[in-house]
C-alpha cells in the first residue's frame, strides 16, 4: 500500500495546493478593503459592485475563461503590453491561473468577510474612531480580531474552492506537464484516457481533501459558537 502510493504522480496536487494558496493570499489582500467598503457605504454604486463581485458564482466557468483568455492574450492591449515590455505571456502558464482564479474565486473571499464586517456591532466601530483610531487602525486591531470565524471561512473557502477549479483553468492555461496541470484537469484527461483507476484514485484524494478543510472550517466556527454560549 505504501510503495503504491508513494509510485503516484502527485505534481497535479502540489500545484494545485501552490495555485490556491497564492490566490488567496493575493484575493485576502484585495478583499478585506473592499469587503470593508461594501460593508459599510450606502452608496448607489453598492448594488453594482456587489453584482460584479458575485458574478463569478453564476456565470459558466467557460464563459468566465474565455473573457479572461481574450483579455490575457497577445492580442490584448494587456497581454500585448506584458509581451512586448516585460516578454511575460499571460496565457497558458501558471501566471495565467492565479490571474483566472482571483477572478473566479473572488465572491468567496469578499462575500464571508463582507458577511463578517456587517455582524461587527457599530457601537464598537465608533467607540474605535472616538478613541482616536483611524480606519486602518479600527479595521485591523478591532474589527478583525472580533469576526476571526468569518475571516477563516473566507480563507478556506477559497482555497477550497481553487483546488477544485477546472473550466476557468483549462481555458487561460491548458494542460502542460508541471505547469498548468492541476488535479482537476489531471482527473479530467484519466478519464478521456478511460484509467478509470487513476481517475477514482485521484478522485478520492480530492474528495478526502475536501472534506478534511469544510469539516475543519465548521468545527472551528462550531466551538467559536459554543464558547460564546458559555461565556
Amino acid at each position: 500500500m505504501i510503495e503504491f502510493f508513494a509510485s503516484l504522480d502527485y505534481t497535479p496536487f502540489i500545484l494545485s495546493f501552490k495555485l490556491a494558496g497564492l490566490t488567496t493570499l493575493i484575493l485576502f489582500v484585495i478583499s478585506l478593503p473592499l469587503a470593508w467598503f461594501l460593508s459599510q457605504t450606502n452608496s448607489k454604486i453598492k448594488p453594482f459592485l456587489e453584482a460584479i463581485t458575485a458574478l463569478p458564482i453564476v456565470l459558466p466557468p467557460s464563459v468566465l475563461g474565455f473573457y479572461i483568455l481574450v483579455s490575457l492574450s497577445h492580442n490584448s492591449p494587456l497581454g500585448s503590453f506584458f509581451e512586448n515590455i516585460f516578454g511575460i505571456s499571460l496565457v497558458f502558464n501558471f501566471t495565467s491561473l492565479v490571474i483566472a482564479s482571483c477572478f473566479y474565486s473572488l465572491p468567496f473571499m469578499v462575500q464571508p468577510l463582507q458577511g463578517g464586517f456587517e455582524s461587527i456591532n457599530k457601537n464598537m466601530i465608533e467607540a474605535s474612531y472616538i478613541a482616536g483610531k483611524s480606519q486602518m487602525q479600527t479595521l485591523l486591531q478591532v474589527v478583525l480580531p472580533n469576526m476571526k470565524p468569518a475571516v477563516l471561512t473566507a480563507i478556506i473557502i477559497t482555497f477550497a474552492h481553487t483546488v477544485g477549479e477546472f473550466g476557468v483553468v483549462l481555458m487561460v492555461g491548458g494542460s502542460i506537464e508541471s505547469e498548468t496541470k492541476v488535479a482537476s484537469i489531471a482527473i479530467y484527461e484519466m478519464v478521456e484516457m478511460m484509467d478509470y483507476e487513476g481517475a477514482h484514485i485521484y478522485s478520492a484524494l480530492m474528495v478526502l481533501i475536501s472534506f478534511i478543510i469544510l469539516l475543519a472550517v465548521y468545527m472551528f466556527n462550531s466551538s467559536k459558537r459554543i464558547g460564546g454560549f458559555s461565556k
